[in-house]
């Protein structure tokens, strides 16, 4: 008999903020990460071809309303819950769509996830 894999529900998943990105936001609650870019290439792209130093990635109205979510209280399941209740019928499909959203956003090192 095969052993089968036992895969976690990523519902019962708790994100939180990865702390080596900083992030704030505007007056219209939009949310911007700001990324260092560190590193040996980075310094020499600064100095170079005058890059920046920090990068920003600028949230959309969605990703702005989960961001503050991300607390490493809520699970997915929660903030599914309190996208749902303000979003309504624009969210769906809602459970798809949000951990697709979670994990591009654990790839980009944005956030890191827990097991509960």
């Amino acid at each position: 008999m095969k052993n089968k894999k036992v895969s976690a529900n990523y519902l019962d998943y708790i994100p939180v903020h990865n702390s080596a990105h900083d992030s704030k936001t505007d007056e219209a609650g939009n949310v911007t990460i700001i990324i260092e870019n560190k590193g040996l290439f980075n310094k020499i792209a600064q100095l170079i071809f005058k890059k920046p130093r920090f990068s920003q990635v600028h949230l959309e109205e969605m990703g702005s309303f989960i961001w503050p979510l991300i607390d490493g209280k809520n699970t997915v399941y929660d903030i599914a819950g309190k996208v749902k209740e303000h979003f309504g019928e624009k969210a769906e499909p809602l459970y798809n769509r949000l951990v697709q959203y979670l994990k591009t956003m654990e790839d980009y090192d944005f956030i890191k996830v827990q097991k509960s």
